[in-house]
């Protein structure tokens, strides 16, 4: 971590843990080198920093290019690791943002829904997740949000105290998907990423938020 992320990162960790009483479970299941994928629910402007304070290695985020026309504003968020694409990365040019960062060896965050929840619950996956999925060799690590959205969903105008959970689940095995993908026919890679996304969401929903 450069000095900027590392403020950052401490900041947000007391954040969390002071306003939203958050609580980390299994982060261990994060490689602490190497690339990964970590793919998370969405219901909250609070989840990009959520996600990467949880764990003790840089998170490479996405924003919209526009944020980045402030040269102040953008050299601040080059040094947090945020990458600038257009605005839900699924572009040729975000695309290759993404498997630049990830052939480098870095940890990156990206959500399968696509766009925040609208009322709490898990949305449906978007094929582009998995059309980086197969086409990286990174493990794919599901992380579980739970209470962002009534802490700040997008109902809220401001943020407010309410308990939070992160949870981190084993990697997915996508070798099978990977080996057909190799030589399946375009109608098939469609099915074959869409597939991919939905087994990513399938596990994001399998994570049991804690009891207590």
């Amino acid at each position: 971590m450069n000095l900027s992320y590392l403020i950052s990162w401490y900041l947000f960790r007391a954040l969390y843990a002071t306003m939203f009483r958050w609580r980390v479970v299994h982060p261990e299941y994060v490689p602490e080198t190497g690339p990964v994928i970590l793919a998370s629910n969405h219901a909250s402007y609070l989840d990009p920093p959520l996600v990467c304070a949880g764990i003790r290695r840089p998170v490479c985020t996405l924003a919209r290019e526009s944020l980045f026309r402030n040269p102040i504003g953008g050299a601040i968020l080059r040094s947090w690791s945020v990458l600038p694409v257009d605005r839900d990365g699924g572009s040729a040019k975000g695309l290759r943002v993404i498997m630049d960062r990830l052939r480098r060896g870095s940890a990156i965050l990206l959500f399968p829904e696509g766009t925040r929840t609208h009322d709490g619950n898990l949305q449906p996956a978007r094929a582009g997740l998995g059309l980086i999925i197969i086409k990286s060799d990174a493990p794919v690590v599901p992380v579980r949000l739970v209470g962002t959205y009534e802490a700040f969903g997008r109902h809220r105008r401001f943020p407010r105290p309410h308990r939070i959970a992160l949870i981190y689940g084993p990697p997915i095995d996508f070798d099978a998907l990977r080996a057909e993908a190799r030589t399946a026919p375009k109608p098939r890679l469609k099915e074959i990423y869409q597939e991919a996304s939905d087994r990513v969401m399938a596990a994001i929903a399998a994570l049991e938020p804690p009891r207590n």
